[in-house]
């Protein structure tokens, strides 16, 4: 067993900040205490602005919520006509550039690249969220003043500039998940995932236990899958993880059409308890 009355079991101090815009500081949604007793996670004034959103949401049944849904945020954000939104003043191709670079493109990318600029832009809407901070961008980020920090803010302002309120449109994604996972599986608290990986120095491990039990820290915002078949093709060892259904971003179902295979889940981060076996 895994000693859990320890400084392990809390985030560490430079994987947080002090303040974030949900209900739950940093230091609590993501020790490992959560990760046993999960509660919601929710993001300051979405319910309140969108209430109509959630209302519609909770009267339809659940093969139409994804329509309602898109419906909504395509009408709400403009996303259809950005120039209502005051898109101008750029070159014909740059304006259709930023039109595109919404919710659903930015999930795309995370799918094809979590370290490009789409992955930055998700990586830095949880830090801003949760107040987790991002651990990996295609280096390690653990020190704020180094070049690799540098790139990732850089790559996380391009991404931002000239859209429509984008991490806007992704706590409504986050919580139309919620719903949805709350809808469809009453009373779950957690669900097992899985990640495919070549060797745990690949992650921060903070502690570790007997039976292939590990503490360690995921990145703020990380891929897993459902399928442990799917986790055994990319790497020679599986991490098995019981996530809690309120660090779900977005998975692979939610909105058919955005994701494509892989049974993908997008995982907010923090401290977790994994078990790691061989495929």
């Amino acid at each position: 067993m895994l000693c859990r009355a320890n400084d392990n079991a809390t985030l560490p101090r430079d994987a947080r900040l002090p303040i974030n815009r949900c209900n739950l500081p940093a230091v609590v949604l993501g020790g490992l205490t959560y990760q046993q007793h999960p509660s919601p996670l929710l993001i300051d004034g979405v319910a309140e602005l969108h209430a109509d959103l959630f209302r519609r949401l909770n009267a339809v049944p659940a093969e139409a919520r994804a329509e309602v849904f898109r419906d909504y945020l395509t009408v709400h954000f403009r996303l259809e006509r950005p120039e209502e939104m005051g898109l101008s003043g750029e070159r014909r191709g740059q304006r259709q550039s930023r039109a595109k670079a919404n919710y659903v493109r930015m999930i795309r990318g995370w799918s094809f690249d979590s370290d490009s600029r789409e992955g930055a832009v998700l990586k830095g809407w949880v830090e801003s969220r949760f107040g987790l901070m991002p651990r990996y961008h295609g280096q390690s980020l653990r020190d704020p003043s180094g070049d690799a920090y540098r790139r990732y803010l850089e790559m996380r302002s391009q991404g931002l500039y000239g859209t429509n309120a984008l991490e806007a449109q992704f706590d409504l994604v986050y919580a139309y998940c919620q719903l949805d996972l709350a809808l469809r599986h009453p009373g779950a608290r957690h669900v097992t995932l899985y990640r495919g990986v070549n060797r745990m120095a690949d992650h921060e491990v903070l502690e570790k236990g007997e039976g292939g039990r590990y503490v360690i820290l995921l990145n703020n915002l990380s891929s897993f899958t459902c399928s442990r078949e799917r986790a055994c093709e990319f790497g020679d060892y599986i991490l098995a993880v019981n996530v809690p259904l309120s660090k779900i971003f977005f998975y692979c179902g939610l909105l058919p059409g955005v994701l494509q295979g892989e049974d993908e889940f997008l995982v907010i981060g923090g401290v977790v308890d994994v078990t790691l076996s061989t495929i």
